[in-house]
């Protein structure tokens, strides 16, 4: 197995191993215990899991060995398989959110689209002036926020004058009817009928 020493002062000695299968293992042995190793097991950077550990006896190797193939191994096994869960719901939900935005944004030509952390905003406005108005002209605008709300699902908060938003929620519930149709052969189902 590979590995790389490294040490502090006041830390004690750290190395960093690589097994046979891949994983990385950080083994740290303080100066205050000698005789005890804390042994930690590697997640890729972008896990959003903390790695797993464990406290081991330094007695002899073929105990370490013993004690992260039993205790350590399993708990790192279950991390990968909830960070590889909660990668795939962030995508789902980054996909969906994305697919949101598309279909606001294309119904509020010249809206501005910015992405801020798991969030889209869209800000559209529309300055106008109404037949027989002299003055400065009327700004019409519609927020929408985009964030996630849980098992790969979106909310939507929309924030405008009335006579901006009622139009745009219509809208898109007749085009979510309309699309429900096509998919199900015009017949109605309990999906599409709920709107």
């Amino acid at each position: 197995m590979p590995h790389s020493p490294a040490a502090g002062p006041g830390r004690g000695l750290v190395r960093l191993i690589v097994d046979g299968d891949g994983r990385a293992l950080s083994l740290r042995q303080s100066n205050r215990q000698p005789g005890r190793l804390t042994i930690s097991a590697a997640l890729p950077d972008e896990s959003q899991v903390s790695p797993p550990s464990i406290g081991v006896t330094a007695s002899s190797a073929r105990h370490v060995a013993h004690e992260i193939t039993r205790r350590l191994y399993p708990l790192h096994t279950q991390a990968i398989e909830h960070a590889g869960e909660l990668a795939a719901l962030k995508q789902a939900e980054g996909d969906a959110r994305r697919t949101v935005a598309d279909a606001v944004a294309g119904a509020l030509p010249g809206a501005q689209v910015t992405q801020q952390h798991r969030r889209t905003k869209i800000l559209w406005e529309h300055a106008f002036r109404p037949p027989g108005h002299s003055g400065p002209a009327l700004l019409d605008s519609i927020c929408v926020v985009i964030g996630p709300s849980g098992k790969g699902e979106v909310s939507v908060d929309a924030s405008g004058h009335p006579d901006c938003v009622v139009p745009m929620l219509a809208a898109f519930a007749t085009a979510v009817r309309t699309r429900e149709r096509q998919v199900s052969g015009g017949f109605p189902t309990p999906e599409n009928t709920l709107l």
